[in-house]
């Protein structure tokens, strides 16, 4: 047995990714190792060459001939292998280690390949199943429908006459793959220790790539996240995920029910199907944002193969390979910072971002604050529905770029799941703006969730200088009335926990002061009524007072709550009536009475020594 084979063998049993374990496979014989570093490096330092040259003749100053590069690079990937391929990819959501010009052509990097041999795929169906073709299909295409750099799918039918999908992994995946990632760890490694100019651990990055292109390529471990995503969204009529054959399902092959849908992409064939592709978009736009906040486990490959609409007006979600989790903390982390964002407090904003590992807590802030002022503050001008998502990340990608950024996994596949999402919204709708688009559910979150770091965020979103914004509650209930499962009485309780929390103080203090002066103006009315009836002798003076006439009968707040909640579709009294014994046992309710109780005899006292002094009222 050779040592190649040897190797080979090794390296096709790592079910996980251990740099250690693959750096000792390949150490043990360097041969294989040196005749791949030959296909990879020559045309790897040829291209450094040409672009050296550029930078040193100043050419690469021109746009055209950078974005020429940038496209040559995204080339040499593909036709270096998969790895290469995935390693564009991870570099493609990273601003904080590669300049925007980069950024643009590696985002356009697809991760499609050529279709391997069907002969070798049913061979590798058969190892892997141990079973004959025969005996698990009636029949099975030998030519894929499509292909991707790990593998490709083949359409069969199942003895029980059941069409399916079924996913082959390319032969020698693993092999090539962690032959690939030792090569290109040892040239981040090298980077590292020898480009002083390279801030980002180049190293951890390749890492947690490997980490994810193993996941990726046990196929075992996409199923289970299709069966996993498939429970968090059993709720969703509108969402639909493939049913998975387990027991014809292996690492490098998988089974799943076959979908006939329309690429999203594909507008006309959408829209005779009887659907708007606008409302495709926003039912894909709300399932990702429910897989962000509320599960923290969401797809990082939405890209239009992989979202299909369906004839009933369900949307399809396909391929779990790449799949993402997210920590409460971090989930309650974004929505804050989106507060701190809405409300143009940048210094909090720079705060949220070292919380959410984006800065280190030795990083000087004070000159992050106003690079996030310069890129934000105009986009926040024109309000959150009108700003544009991708021109705000690109320059982002500056600031990220040129201050100590350090950008955690699960940001950047949020960044490309979102980026992803809205390009394929926009081949629908050219004024597209899936900032816009979200906020509505940031806004039903922030007034709905019962997470102590939202209840404060909310607190800080309604009250600034320490004064109840008014503008604000209306603009966060119009939002949050646009989601379907808008919970109305929840929604109110949330509104009264607020006024009866340490911070609904002043908005406590205005219901007072407005209550102090309705009772007042009646107490007034019925004196007023009282004098008609008194001798001329005794009556006192009164003044009409335009004041007085054009009083509301009403407490200010409370109207303008009613204003705001009444334009909320479900809305009752009925909701209202509900909460009245509550709000008398709140604790604050005996405080305010007492307080209303002191205002309004202070208020009747100087008026009896103004009538006693002849004055009039």
């Amino acid at each position: 047995m050779n040592e190649d084979y040897t190797d080979f063998i090794e390296a096709s049993g790592l079910l996980k990714y251990d740099p250690k374990i693959i750096s000792k496979i390949y150490q043990k014989n360097p041969k294989r190792l040196f005749k791949r570093l030959w296909q990879t490096l020559i045309p790897i330092f040829f291209y450094i060459i040409s672009v050296f040259w550029d930078k040193l003749t100043g050419r690469l100053k021109k746009e055209s001939i950078a974005r020429f590069r940038a496209k040559q690079l995204t080339n040499l990937l593909v036709e270096l292998g998969p790895a290469f391929v995935k390693a564009g990819q991870a570099l493609s959501t990273r601003p904080d280690i590669i300049p925007s010009v980069l950024l643009d052509e590696l985002s356009e990097l697809q991760d499609q390949l050529p279709g391997f041999d069907g002969d070798k795929a049913m061979e590798l169906i058969e190892e892997d199943l141990n079973k004959k073709i025969e005996e698990v299909f009636l029949t099975i295409d030998k030519e894929p429908i499509s292909a991707a750099s790990l593998g490709q799918v083949h359409k069969a039918v199942l003895k029980n006459q059941e069409v399916v999908a079924v996913k082959v992994q390319r032969p020698g995946l693993r092999e090539q793959i962690t032959l690939d990632l030792y090569i290109v760890r040892n040239i981040a490694n090298w980077l590292k220790n020898n480009i002083g100019l390279i801030r980002s651990d180049l190293v951890a990055l390749i890492d947690e790539l490997g980490i994810r292109v193993f996941e990726e390529m046990d196929y075992l471990n996409e199923a289970e996240n299709a069966e996993k995503f498939r429970s968090f969204h059993l709720h969703n009529s509108k969402i639909a995920v493939p049913k998975i054959y387990k027991e014809i399902t292996s690492r490098r092959v998988l089974t799943m029910e076959w979908i006939d849908g329309i690429k999203l992409t594909n507008l006309e064939g959408v829209k005779k199907l009887g659907i708007d592709p606008n409302k495709m978009i926003d039912i894909g736009v709300q399932c990702s944002l429910e897989q962000l906040l509320e599960h923290g486990f969401f797809h990082a490959d939405p890209h239009p193969g992989n979202l299909l609409a369906l004839e009933d007006g369900r949307l399809c979600y396909l391929d779990f390979g790449m799949m993402s989790e997210v920590t409460r903390n971090s989930r309650s982390g974004l929505i804050q910072a989106v507060v701190h964002l809405v409300n143009k407090n940048f210094d909090k904003l720079s705060q949220d971002f070292v919380k959410l590992g984006f800065l280190s807590e030795e990083v000087n802030l004070e000159p992050i604050v106003p690079a996030f002022q310069d890129v934000f503050v105009n986009a926040v001008e024109l309000g959150v529905s009108k700003m544009d998502f991708k021109s705000v990340t690109d320059d982002m990608s500056g600031v990220m770029y040129k201050f100590p950024f350090k950008l955690p996994p699960y940001y950047a596949l949020i960044i490309r799941s979102l980026l992803t999402l809205e390009g394929i919204a926009l081949s629908v709708d050219p004024n597209f703006k899936i900032l816009g688009a979200a906020y509505p559910y940031f806004a039903r979150r922030l007034m709905e969730d019962p997470d102590p770091q939202l209840r404060e965020s909310l607190k800080e979103m309604l009250f600034d200088n320490k004064r109840f914004q008014w503008d604000r509650l209306e603009d966060l209930l119009s939002n949050a009335a646009k989601q379907t499962n808008l919970d109305l009485e929840k929604l109110l309780d949330e509104v009264i926990n607020l006024l009866f929390s340490p911070n609904g103080g002043f908005l406590r203090n205005e219901i007072i002061d407005s209550l102090t002066n309705q009772i007042d103006l009646i107490g007034l009315k019925l004196l007023k009524s009282v004098n008609n009836y008194l001798p001329k002798s005794i009556k006192f003076n009164t003044t009409k007072s335009n004041n007085d006439l054009n009083l509301i009968l009403n407490i200010k707040p409370f109207k303008k709550f009613l204003e705001i909640i009444e334009k909320v579709p479900g809305y009752s009294i009925d909701i209202f009536i509900k909460r009245v014994p509550r709000l008398i046992n709140e604790p604050y309710t005996k405080e305010m009475s007492l307080k209303i109780v002191k205002k309004v005899t202070e208020k009747n006292v100087v008026r009896l020594v103004k009538i006693a002094a002849g004055a009039s009222i």
